[in-house]
């Protein structure tokens, strides 16, 4: 079904008099149908812009005008780029890739420097979303005990944030001069990172009251008196499968215990999604590496600059720009990759 019938047949099913009586249902629909219509009208918008380009053109070409050539030449460019995102989005075709995605970073070897270095992602990612105006949540946060943060869980919402945040999922490396070693010596530092879609009440993941333990402790960190005297951290594990979520960021237990709970639900669909592709590899008789993760990309800050994801092969010197947040063209490369474009 092409994407115009699809607005159709979606805006015929809201004129019916039941159609809120599943409101999940409902919700789901309707914002397919939201998206559905800023596609179109970002298409269409392309092709008024193009039509007005040719005549402009036509123009030109019998007065040339330096100035007004220049405008043109401009605005094919700013075409192109609006094309290329396009493009890009067209390869997530995924069940989930248009839903809002939990980016967890967890620290790995490499002591403070790798602390450090959770708090240089975090900061890198969050710069990322703002850039493509997707909104961030930061749902919980460990502190690490010198500097830094042990762990943190991150909510990126807008449409495509999962499918184009999929590909960072894995080890980062870096490597660098140690600013808390007085040797000032070279250190390389691990995190892993998570991405999982934040699925909420769309998918069919039941979590069964007997199946989970819930502990609430003391939350640590900033948050002034409150945060120090009461038991508002949540901790909830999982028996069936051992995951353990956590929560202390929400003035409240309850509240800590909702965040806690859409982090279980990510946790649990991620789980699946990682043991139906290791049964397929499987039996297509592919080598599964025991270890959960591999090192996807590294970055090295001395003796040289440069990132370089090692799945694709892409890479840049401008480590600066990178960890500032210019992190397209790993997302391209990995997509590309994928899809085998």
């Amino acid at each position: 079904m092409n994407k115009v019938n699809e607005i159709a047949q979606i805006e015929t099913e809201s004129y019916a008099p039941d159609f809120y009586a599943d409101r999940q249902h409902a919700q789901r629909q309707m914002q397919r149908l939201g998206a559905l219509r800023e596609e179109q009208t970002t298409w269409n918008g392309i092709d008024e812009q193009l039509t007005s380009l040719g005549e402009i053109q036509e123009l030109l070409d019998d007065n040339a005008d330096p100035e007004m050539a220049a405008e043109v030449a401009s605005s094919l460019d700013a075409i192109d780029a609006q094309l290329a995102k396009l493009r890009l989005a067209l390869l997530l075709q995924g069940p989930h890739d248009a839903s809002d995605a939990i980016l967890t970073l967890h620290v790995g070897n490499g002591g403070v420097d790798a602390q450090d270095y959770v708090d240089m992602l975090l900061r890198m990612y969050l710069r990322w979303a703002q850039e493509h105006n997707y909104k961030t949540e930061i749902l919980d946060q460990s502190p690490g005990e010198e500097a830094g943060t042990k762990n943190v869980s991150v909510a990126v919402a807008g449409r495509y944030a999962y499918g184009y945040l999929f590909g960072e999922g894995g080890v980062h490396r870096l490597i660098r001069l140690s600013p808390f070693d007085a040797a000032h010596r070279r250190q390389t530092s691990f995190v892993k990172v998570e991405v999982m879609p934040d699925i909420q009440e769309d998918i069919e993941i039941t979590v069964r009251p007997e199946d989970i333990e819930t502990d609430t402790y003391r939350a640590t960190g900033a948050g002034g008196q409150h945060i120090n005297k009461t038991d508002s951290a949540v901790r909830i594990r999982h028996l069936p499968t051992g995951i353990v979520v956590t929560c202390q960021n929400e003035r409240s237990q309850i509240q800590n215990r909702e965040v806690a709970m859409r982090l279980l639900r990510a946790k649990l669909y991620e789980r699946e999604v990682l043991l139906r592709e290791a049964e397929q590899a499987k039996l297509r008789g592919e080598h599964i590496e025991a270890a959960f993760g591999s090192q996807i990309r590294t970055v090295t800050l001395n003796p040289y600059t440069l990132v370089k994801d090692h799945r694709t092969g892409a890479e840049t010197g401008d480590t600066v720009g990178y960890l500032n947040g210019d992190v397209d063209r790993f997302i391209a490369a990995y997509l590309q990759t994928k899809v085998g474009a």
